[in-house]
């Protein structure tokens, strides 16, 4: 791999970096997953339409072109279910089911309060960026045309939200995940305990499902043992109707910081797409504070330096130093200490944002002995994460570790392609090629200029 800054190189390009063809080729390489009115994650791997996926594909379309960016968004909440949810996958009719594995089979019968009748869908949801997002792309395309995107979209935004914040209550007051794939980070090792104890399927017949290897090794991806536990707690889901009572009666009940910041500081988001279509955005604010309070209150590890994930069924807290720990702080007004506290484990030794040898933020605390940097979210640096990240510096007014943060993810990008995932150490690309996400988030960070990042 070619040294740091110095791949794909053009005549007086700012720090070695050919910016002009990098833009160049993360649109093209949108245009090339794009699949009718949306974008699949990558061609092979994943040929669906992903809930998370297609919200931060939606920023990286606000620079290419803001009516695909709501159309997308709005092709996804065709597939919300009655209930309100917004579902983890849409599956496309023209793609076999032996394509991707589980495939619509896998998650059928889906219930009365599911989607449309011939729509296919998962009974999962992801993290909540669509706000955020929608936001994003309103701010930097004001017109008629927005308007008109904003009132088709807030109420099926708000009745996402709503879905969330009365289904997925528990005693805490927080909002829990049923699966770890609801919580974006597939892997991460702050699941392996309640994985284990959520119990598991025989993994003798997993190898012969999976469709993940055709396309990725298996080093950088979850193992059959992995695979094992999510179809077990797939099923248990699936067989009672994926209702929401009785939460902790479910094998897996999380509660994910990431998960719940991005949720109030969406719902942040939500109240202002409320002001710009007329209704009242106080219950979004409202519920943003409440939620904000009770992540600071109960998921904050001062040992941890992070927020750290609670097991919903234990009462327990999972002391595991992830990235989705560090997410909280997209949240405004942090509590007393805990903008330092965070900003001191991102820069420490556990993630080394700014130290020598670092690329970007690693999703796993980089001195846990287990921490595995090629695999999945066990060690390797996601551009999704790291640009939830890069926001939150920015909007604390933490210029210059944003500003390395964005230089490490267009160094990333510029050595090893758009790949799905990087190694932190050496910026190794990992996992899928031609990532539509990786494109997307690029196009946005290059996309704030020369007064902010060092091009």
């Amino acid at each position: 791999m070619p040294p740091r800054g110095t791949a794909r190189t053009g005549p007086g390009s700012p720090g070695g970096v050919d910016v002009a063809g990098l833009r160049a080729r993360a649109a093209a390489t949108l245009l090339r997953n794009r699949r009718g009115s949306t974008t699949v994650p990558t061609g092979a791997l994943y040929p669906h339409q992903w809930s998370w996926d297609s919200a931060f594909i939606a920023v990286g379309l606000a620079h290419v072109d803001p009516g695909r960016a709501f159309a997308e968004l709005a092709a996804l909440h065709e597939a919300q279910w009655r209930d309100g949810r917004v579902p983890q996958i849409v599956f496309n009719p023209a793609v076999p089911e032996d394509a991707y594995f589980p495939g619509p089979a896998s998650w059928r019968p889906l219930p009365p309060h599911g989607p449309a009748p011939g729509v296919s869908t998962t009974g999962l949801v992801q993290p909540p960026v669509h706000a955020a997002a929608v936001l994003a792309v309103a701010e930097r395309h004001p017109g008629a045309a927005t308007d008109a995107a904003l009132r088709h979209l807030y109420p099926r935004l708000a009745r996402s939200h709503d879905y969330l914040f009365e289904r997925r209550r528990v005693a805490s007051g927080l909002v829990a995940v049923v699966h770890p794939w609801e919580t974006g980070l597939d892997n991460s090792p702050a699941w392996d305990e309640p994985l284990r104890a959520a119990g598991a399927g025989p993994v003798e017949a997993v190898p012969g499902l999976r469709r993940d290897l055709r396309h990725a090794e298996a080093g950088h991806r979850p193992t059959d043992q992995d695979y094992a536990r999510y179809l077990a707690v797939v099923a248990a889901y699936r067989d009672r109707g994926y209702a929401d009572d009785d939460l902790t009666d479910l094998p897996f009940c999380v509660v994910d910081p990431l998960f719940c910041a991005v949720l109030a500081w969406s719902e942040h988001a939500l109240a202002g797409l409320a002001r710009r279509v007329g209704a009242d955005p106080g219950r979004h604010v409202e519920r943003a504070g409440e939620l904000a309070h009770q992540v600071h209150a109960r998921l904050f590890d001062p040992a941890l330096g992070c927020y750290a994930a609670l097991d919903a069924r234990t009462g327990r807290t999972v002391p595991r130093r992830t990235v989705a720990g560090l997410v909280p702080l997209l949240l405004p007004d942090l509590p007393a200490g805990r903008r330092s506290a965070l900003l001191a484990t991102l820069t420490g030794p556990a993630f080394g944002l700014g130290s020598p040898g670092v690329r970007g933020v690693p999703s796993y605390d980089l001195t846990a002995p287990d921490a595995d940097p090629r695999r999945y979210w066990r060690g390797p640096t996601w551009m999704n994460t790291n640009w939830l990240l890069w926001t939150a510096l920015r909007d604390h007014g933490e210029a210059d570790l944003a500003r390395r943060l964005a230089a490490d993810a267009v160094d990333l990008v510029a050595g090893a392609g758009f790949r799905e995932y990087f190694h932190p150490l050496t910026g190794e690309g990992l996992g899928a090629d031609d990532f539509s996400w990786t494109a997307a988030l690029l196009l946005d960070v290059l996309a704030h200029g020369p007064e902010e990042p060092r091009w």
